[in-house]
Formats: structure tokens, sequence, C-alpha cells
């Protein structure tokens, strides 16, 4: 699969950095990091502390990626079933999902 072009790259942060300001004001700013078909997605608090929350893969079309949540207990990405029972799914579902994990304490 080849990475994707510019404005699609332009279009996810955007489109997540909308989510991200009316759905979760707890997250200050989205940093989105772009290397070959993946886009690595992390939030920064409010006390500027940035935490990593997810990978997002591009799979051709702008409107439907693949999925990883970030485990910061091992330091990796996972895959992960969006609450829709899928592994792919729009930008905005994989911030609520990846969210509702960092808001969730471990137990």
């Amino acid at each position: 699969m080849p990475a994707p072009s510019e404005h699609t790259r332009l279009s996810l942060e955007q489109r997540l950095g909308d989510h991200a300001r009316t759905a979760w004001p707890q997250l200050t700013r989205l940093h989105v990091r772009h290397r070959g078909t993946f886009a690595y997605v992390a939030g920064q608090l409010a006390d500027g502390e940035q935490v990593k929350l997810m990978r997002l893969r591009y799979n051709g079309t702008a409107a439907t990626w693949g999925f990883t949540l970030y485990l910061a207990s091992s330091d990796t990405y996972e895959n992960t079933v969006l609450p829709t029972g899928s592994l792919t799914g729009t930008p905005a579902q994989a911030l609520d999902c990846a969210h509702l994990h960092l808001a969730t304490p471990s137990t």
C-alpha cells in the first residue's frame, strides 16, 4: 500500500484535531507524525505532558484506517478492536477508543 498523499495526511490531522477539540477538551493538542503508511498520534495534556495514543494505518482511503492502541506497559502498539467490532474505522472512532483507554484506570 502506498503512503497517503500530502492532502490525505493534512485532512487526517484536521479531522482528528477538530474531533479532539469538541469531544476531548482534556487534550489541549494532538501531535500527528507520519511515517510511510502509518500515522502516530499523541495527545498533549494541560500540563504539557505528551502521551502516545494510537497508530493509524492507511488502507488506501482517507475515510477508514487500521487502528492499533498504544500500550504504555509494554511500549508497543497492539491491534485493537473498535467498539464497532472492527479492526478498521474512522479516525474519530479510533481517537475515541484510544482516549477511553487512556482515561480508564488500570486494575
